[in-house]
């Protein structure tokens, strides 16, 4: 969004800018029904717009729609502002058009949470920022928590609920070959095509035996039970036990072998 990037049609190089006296005279005029001078107001203040979206420009949003988005706040600002209170009007118009900005991205969210989540959402994205600005570094959770007066798990939870949704498919890190995705990172190695096979034909080879034999591998390789225990739970000698296991497992090995 910086040098010469056109945005709706706007080269974000050639934005007009305002001096407080030309903002004065025309929000005086703009607060009389003066619809030219509005206009003025909103052309002198696209700068101001720019500089709010610039804080949302991770969200994997469009910069074209979040702009169009911050002008109606810009809009509703210069609708709304008092130029007899002594107060910048850029100090009044920042908040209104970051709010209009987040009602957007809170209501246009890939994933839908509850409205109680959002609004707590967003209280901790506005203390977040008034934080940053005056502690000069990133608050931590039991910071903000504490601030709000809300559990820091809840301040977590909410946070995560807004987060923009990331694609498996997104490169993490690349170092000029094959990028790194997020899929990865997150992919189970345990659980891949030649394991459920492998899985699958162990299980097929296991349920072909006795349920004698089913219950004494059972007992010795699930249960980590030795021979001895084995044979003492089902009531029959360690040499059967031993027997009726080596014939359990050659007879698995040959169903593995024909598979």
């Amino acid at each position: 969004m910086q040098g010469k990037v056109e945005i709706c049609g706007v080269n974000t190089s050639r934005l007009k800018t305002l001096s407080p006296g030309q903002m004065d005279e025309l929000l005086r005029k703009a607060r009389d029904g003066d619809e030219n001078a509005r206009q003025a107001l909103i052309e002198g203040n696209l700068r101001l717009v720019l500089s709010v979206i610039q804080r949302f420009d991770k969200r994997g949003e469009s910069p074209d729609d979040l702009f169009q988005v911050g002008c109606i706040g810009l809009i509703k600002a210069i609708r709304n502002f008092d130029p007899d209170k002594q107060v910048r009007f850029s100090t009044y118009g920042v908040p209104m058009i970051a709010g209009e900005v987040r009602r957007y991205l809170r209501d246009n969210s890939a994933i839908r949470v509850s409205r109680s989540i959002r609004d707590v959402a967003y209280r901790v994205l506005q203390c977040k920022e008034s934080m940053v600005l005056r502690l000069g570094r990133e608050p931590t959770t039991e910071e903000i928590a504490k601030e709000l007066q809300l559990p820091p798990e809840d301040v977590s939870e909410a946070l995560d609920a807004v987060c923009a949704p990331v694609s498996l498919y997104d490169p993490v890190y690349s170092d000029g070959g094959d990028p790194l995705t997020v899929m990865d990172q997150v992919r189970d190695t345990n659980n891949t095509e030649g394991n459920w096979m492998e899985h699958i034909t162990l299980r097929s080879a296991f349920g072909s035996l006795g349920d004698r034999e089913k219950q004494i591998l059972s007992l010795r390789f699930v249960g980590g039970k030795t021979q001895t225990e084995v044979a003492g739970y089902l009531g029959i000698s360690q040499a059967q036990v031993s027997r009726l296991e080596k014939g359990a497992i050659s007879a698995m090995r040959r169903s593995l072998s024909v598979s």
